[in-house]
């Protein structure tokens, strides 16, 4: 196995982490300097970081986060913004996103530290459900809403079918629920910027069946058992032919 991997299974450091502390002269394994490109068996080598020698695989911890909004979800931030990882640094494990959440959308966002269920799941072949719950300008007529369903002609090109329905008209302004099978980088709010009712707010409801229910936001919950039994099923059930190959937590796809 590659080091950086191991590190990852482990939950010391991401892989990319993991790559620069080898980098840094700062991992050795059976005593030695590691470069980058070091293999480890994980049985009979000793591999330390820091002086620290690895622990043992950790037990897989799942959770969901009512991400709040002015929440970036990626570990760092250049423009120095918080991270979503920060709410729940105190988690019992290490633990990474499930995909990505815009800093200015909130609601479900796994987190996990099960790296090859996640790839799973933020792989195209696995078209996990999400439904979002959009305030937008205005009400969108029947004709738009069917217009999604078909779908839409974006810049990089037409969006997958979706479902979509009105929930509530408060005046000018009204609650569309929208459920799409994609990831898309702010799929949402340029469809319905495309239609013509641009997003005033963004609230994921659902991801992959996973529901906030009564979770607050900025709080985290452990999943249920059947709940992880459900994303497995869920994720068992895409087509064999374009089944993603598995990896390790470096490998949470960030779409």
């Amino acid at each position: 196995m590659r080091l950086a991997k191991l590190i990852a299974h482990r939950g010391v450091a991401s892989r990319r982490e993991a790559e620069e502390l080898i980098r840094e002269g700062l991992v050795t394994v059976n005593g030695e300097t590691a470069v980058v490109t070091t293999p480890a068996d994980p049985e009979s080598d000793v591999v330390e970081v820091r002086g620290v020698r690895l622990p043992t695989a950790p037990v897989r911890g799942y959770y969901l986060l009512n991400k709040p909004r002015g929440y970036i979800t990626s570990r760092r931030d250049p423009q120095g913004r918080p991270g979503v990882l920060e709410l729940v640094k105190d988690l019992p494990v290490r633990v990474e996103t499930v995909g990505r959440l815009d800093y200015d959308t909130e609601g479900a966002l796994l987190l996990t530290n099960d790296g090859d269920l996640a790839h799973l799941l933020t792989h195209p072949s696995s078209e996990v459900p999400k439904m979002y719950v959009a305030k937008v300008q205005g009400v969108p007529p029947k004709d738009d809403l069917l217009a999604i369903e078909r779908g839409i002609p974006l810049e990089d090109g037409m969006t997958a079918p979706a479902k979509a329905r009105v929930l509530e008209v408060r005046g000018d302004q009204s609650w569309v629920e929208v459920t799409v099978h994609e990831g898309r980088n702010r799929l949402i709010r340029r469809v319905m910027a495309y239609l013509g009712h641009p997003v005033i707010e963004l609230r994921r409801e659902k991801f992959a069946g996973i529901s906030l229910g009564r979770l607050s936001v900025g709080e985290a919950r452990p999943l249920a058992d059947e709940e992880v039994a459900a994303l497995q099923a869920l994720v068992a059930q895409a087509p064999r032919g374009n089944r993603p190959r598995r990896t390790g937590p470096a490998g949470v796809r960030r779409g």
